[in-house]
């Protein structure tokens, strides 16, 4: 597959974690009033958001003309849940920091 073909795709496995998952997660634990999760709070609450988009991850056609670009969203999908449970997601790292501090 060319990179040009999945470019689209890792736009948006760039910002979703960040703009869906960890924005979603700082309003949840501002409106429960927890100005001070842990990381691995803020990170499973991030996944958690992250997850209801997932039938977006599965929404192409199982035919031969996308069986690469599928094979390419579930391998990215699998990366970036990865990246946040470990903290190597910068993003959301700076997210949860941001939250804490301003809340």
């Amino acid at each position: 597959m060319r990179n040009d073909e999945r470019f689209e795709i890792q736009r948006a496995f760039d910002l979703l974690p960040h703009v869906v998952g960890a924005s979603w997660s700082a309003v949840w634990f501002r409106m429960k009033g927890i100005k001070k999760p842990t990381r691995e709070e803020f990170r499973e609450k991030t996944m958690e958001y992250l997850r209801l988009v997932e039938p977006v991850f599965e929404s192409y056609p199982k035919d031969d003309e996308f069986a690469e670009i599928c094979k390419y969203i579930k391998s990215r999908k699998n990366e970036e849940y990865s990246k946040i449970k470990s903290g190597e997601n910068k993003e959301i790292e700076t997210r949860y920091d941001r939250y804490v501090d301003y809340g």
